[in-house]
């Protein structure tokens, strides 16, 4: 995968994030990050700029930990594949938002602490032989 765009974004979540699921039972978290430019103006004070959202999506057991983890206005740190999608809105006006498919996602620790809780991964033999028999996951299957 050379090919693929990868950022890593800090800013703050503009809402608690959505968990759902697809039909074929795959978690899927959907949730948006706000980063504002600031810049120092001739006086000495702070001024902000535009801000910038990035629609970030989650997907498996990374969604379940985001939405059990993150909540509106943390400031949180992504990691992941970014795209632009254009679209047209109900008043016919032409848009353009910014995704990202998360790879990583944690809260920003610079003004904050976090508890850190490692979640159990290990699975019995049995259940492992039958999710390899499992069907690859489909990326194209709607999320919601």
């Amino acid at each position: 995968m050379a090919n693929d765009n990868f950022v890593q974004i800090v800013g703050s979540l503009g809402g608690d994030p959505e968990l759902r699921f697809t039909t074929a039972g795959v978690a899927v978290c959907s949730f948006s990050v706000a980063w504002t430019a600031r810049k120092k103006d001739p006086a000495g004070g702070w001024v902000d700029g535009e801000t910038t959202w990035f629609r970030c999506t989650a997907w498996r057991d990374m969604a379940e930990n985001v939405a059990a983890s993150l909540s509106k206005g943390m400031r949180v740190v992504v990691t992941g594949q970014i795209s632009a999608r254009d679209w047209v809105d109900n008043e016919s006006n032409n848009r353009t938002s910014i995704e990202i498919q998360v790879d990583e996602a944690s809260p920003s620790l610079r003004w904050a602490q976090a508890h850190i809780e490692r979640n159990e991964r290990e699975k019995p033999a049995e259940t492992r032989q039958a999710a390899a028999k499992e069907p690859a996951y489909d990326d194209t299957e709607e999320p919601f």
